[in-house]
């Protein structure tokens, strides 16, 4: 149990104290958002996101029993970027990503997801299954002219063959989308859950659906937090009506079982648009629920 008051709770995630070393799980903000395409600002997610943390640091998870203290996790902070240089920094967040094992990342815009996604495919050597929550497909060849925006990541890591797409699902999809770009994800095998789908369906049937697309591979899990509906997350830069709730992805996530994840990511929190902190602890509860899934 914490020995402090929680508004005094250290300011790493999860109360977690800043090192640099992490043999087991490390922890990382990537404050960038050099990419986004609407309202600026998921460079603060991560600072946002290690103080919203603090509500979860009382004690094991209700329903796994596990304490996250129980992990071997550390809080390793910011990687370093390339200031104003889009490009040079997601080369960097991918030369920081190879020197970690299993990593948790906090957002920062989608487009890290990129990076993220090359040295781990590297490590694991060959390509991820890919548990993709967003409102929007990001597998656009280009967004405004630009090849690296936060909406193709997913165009790249297919076509670069970081994930397999008949192992890649994408749940919570609403916003307005180019028939060509659907098509062409359909068109490569990815599993599309649109958020009226997941509503209809019930978080145990989507859970179900989930471990069944990616079977036994090694898995990433890529959290746009704009997934949620902006009722429960209106600090994201690209907030788009009717999306999941909170409750509905913690039951889903509570329900994976057997997928082996070797890292995660939560991205688009934009806290100059958040009230009360919700978006913040939305995303942090994302990260927590990951780090206290049940052994095995």
């Amino acid at each position: 149990m914490t020995l402090v008051p929680t508004f005094s709770t250290p300011p790493g995630f999860l109360g977690l104290p800043l090192r640099q070393d992490a043999p087991g799980i490390a922890v990382a903000g990537i404050p960038l958002d050099l990419g986004t395409t609407n309202r600026a600002g998921a460079r603060d997610g991560p600072a946002a996101i290690r103080r919203a943390s603090r509500m979860l640091v009382d004690g094991a998870h209700p329903t796994t029993r596990v304490d996250f203290r129980s992990r071997d996790v550390a809080d390793v902070g910011d990687f370093s970027l390339a200031l104003g240089d889009l490009a040079g920094s997601l080369a960097l967040v991918e030369q920081q990503a190879a020197a970690h094992g299993h990593l948790v990342a906090l957002g920062g815009e989608h487009g890290i997801t990129l990076p993220l996604l090359r040295a781990l495919a590297k490590r694991v050597g060959g390509p991820l299954a890919l548990v993709h929550f967003d409102a929007h497909l990001d597998t656009w060849p280009e967004s405004f002219g630009q090849r690296f925006s936060h909406g193709q990541p997913f165009f790249h890591a297919i076509e670069e063959g970081l994930v397999d797409p008949r192992r890649m699902i994408q749940l919570g999809i609403r916003s307005p989308t180019d028939p060509e770009v659907m098509d062409w994800t359909l068109a490569h095998g990815v599993t599309v859950i649109s958020a009226i789908e997941a509503h209809e369906a019930g978080p145990a049937a989507v859970a179900a659906r989930i471990a069944e697309v990616v079977g036994p591979a090694p898995a990433y899990l890529s959290f746009d937090i704009d997934a949620l509906d902006p009722a429960f997350a209106p600090g994201t830069g690209t907030p788009e009506a009717g999306g999941l709730a909170s409750w509905q992805v913690q039951a889903m996530l509570r329900r994976i079982g057997g997928v082996d994840f070797r890292g995660m990511d939560v991205v688009e929190v934009a806290p100059a648009h958040d009230v009360a902190e919700i978006t913040a602890l939305a995303a942090a509860t994302i990260a927590w629920e990951y780090l206290c899934r049940a052994p095995g």
